[in-house]
């Protein structure tokens, strides 16, 4: 008998009907001898329901009352979905993340997970029965509730894992895997059957959004077994079939890794580009820049600094389309302090990226993904390396045709 974590997205928690087969999967695992976690997002679209209310009331709505709204839809579903199971006779009961309790930062909106108390759920799954633990929420040190930012609930997910030191994560979703890159982009994407957690933390926080970043930096730290796979299968299917399909995130770089010099394509629709000109070239002028929009809690992702001339230089960065007025507007506030000619900013641009461990092993990689822009007439405006990935940013009306040739290069289809 395994400890297992089910996630179930909001598509997947979309209707009733879906609820009851999430129910109908979830017990035959049971059936089966397991201990079962499921952790649920809220059912589709409500989230951006809540919030839109949330916006009717205050432009800018206060952190700490928009987490008390936003956190209901997750309850709801743990609430019905503990009904589903108990209505096939299978005894399940629900919680909110602070029943059991989650402890987060006071970081409202964008709270990090610092500790999970497993009495509570121990208890419960030693009775027998199926726990279901809101996803996306938490409490802070003061009691308030608090949620983890957009995607949360895989990170609760894979947390919860860790804590109760589960077998095995499951994540489903309404997509079947891990794939090369986004099929609706790509037809001829591929899905994955194994890749590595480093090759899926860069896929993830590139723009892949089949896991939330930090869900896998968890997995990868606590080194909690993962794997992505469908709902949307027959709820009834044979587990040992259910039990391998999808695709698994190793720790271990399979033995035929390094032939595969790419794993994935990602990309990032939601970037904005940010410079700011004419600064004096002097030692701490990266800080005094940045600093101001830390403060503000923007995150900046792709960042250059030019070359001076004449005792200037410029500064050139990203932030998430979602911050980039915030940004602007810190910025503009600090312009005379830093010494800014101007400040300019782009908010149609994308990020596009190329992943894979065989970059360690192989030459050339950079060069040919430069080419195939190149030949596609795509200028590249900033560029980013890491041991395993090449990012660059384009503009973004030529992104599906990057990704689309750059798949191509690769040989992706074919690997």
């Amino acid at each position: 008998m395994a400890l297992i974590v089910h996630k179930y997205g909001g598509t997947s928690m979309g209707s009733t009907d879906r609820i009851k087969n999430v129910a109908l999967r979830v017990a035959k695992w049971h059936d089966a001898g397991h201990q079962i976690i499921v952790v649920p997002s809220a059912m589709s679209g409500e989230t951006n329901r809540l919030i839109g209310l949330a916006k009717q009331i205050m432009d800018q709505p206060d952190p700490r009352e928009l987490d008390m709204i936003s956190s209901t839809g997750e309850q709801v579903s743990v609430g019905l979905l503990s009904m589903a199971l108990l209505a096939i006779g299978k005894q399940a009961v629900s919680y909110a993340g602070w029943q059991v309790a989650i402890k987060t930062d006071s970081a409202f909106t964008k709270a990090r997970i610092q500790s999970i108390d497993d009495v509570k759920v121990r208890r419960d799954l030693d009775a027998g029965k199926i726990v279901i633990i809101t996803g996306f929420q938490g409490v802070d040190e003061n009691g308030n509730i608090s949620t983890l930012g957009r995607g949360g609930s895989d990170t609760s997910a894979v947390a919860i894992a860790a804590a109760m030191k589960a077998s095995e994560c499951l994540i489903f979703t309404d997509v079947d895997g891990v794939y090369t890159t986004d099929p609706r982009v790509v037809t001829e994407a591929r899905r994955l059957k194994t890749i590595t957690f480093e090759e899926m933390l860069e896929l993830a926080s590139l723009g892949s959004k089949v896991l939330q970043t930090r869900s896998v930096e968890f997995a990868g730290n606590y080194r909690v077994p993962t794997r992505v796979l469908s709902s949307l299968t027959d709820p009834l299917l044979a587990l040992d079939i259910e039990a391998n399909s999808g695709t698994l995130i190793s720790f271990e770089e399979d033995t035929n890794m390094e032939q595969a010099v790419i794993s994935g394509i990602a990309f990032n629709r939601d970037e904005a580009k940010i410079t700011v000109l004419g600064v004096p070239d002097r030692p701490g002028v990266a800080y005094h820049i940045l600093g101001p929009v830390a403060d503000a809690n923007i995150e900046v992702d792709m960042i250059i600094q030019n070359q001076s001339v004449d005792g200037k230089t410029d500064f050139t960065f990203t932030v998430s389309r979602g911050e980039y007025h915030a940004a602007m507007a810190v910025l503009n506030g600090t312009k005379e302090e830093i010494g800014a000619t101007s400040i300019i900013g782009d908010a149609k641009v994308s990020k596009l990226s190329v992943v894979g461990v065989g970059m360690r092993s192989h030459v050339g990689v950079a060069s040919q993904m430069f080419r195939t822009l190149s030949e596609e007439g795509i200028n590249i405006m900033m560029i980013s390396t890491s041991e395993i990935k090449i990012s660059v940013l384009i503009d973004e009306k030529y992104m599906e045709l990057a990704v689309r040739a750059l798949h191509k290069a690769f040989d992706l289809e074919n690997a």
